[in-house]
């Protein structure tokens, strides 16, 4: 696996256990907590909505969703 999907995927990570500790949070809460683009954001909360993980009860707003997951 290359350097920046092993980077990617280690962020993606993060942002679902971000989202999963503080609950509903804004896009906006998850770009200035990691210092990433809003843009970078929605992509990485595209991927985790794509598999089930998190869900937008309003837009701009996400939280997680009740599919369970096993974290290494």
């Amino acid at each position: 696996m290359s350097q920046s999907t092993t980077r990617m995927l280690t962020r993606v990570k993060a942002v679902y256990l971000f989202i999963r500790e503080n609950g509903t949070v804004t896009t906006s809460e998850i770009a200035e907590e990691f210092g990433i683009t809003d843009r970078t954001v929605q992509r990485d909360l595209h991927l985790l909505a794509y598999n089930g993980l998190v869900d937008s009860p309003s837009r701009g707003r996400w939280k997680i969703t009740n599919k369970k997951v096993k974290i290494s």
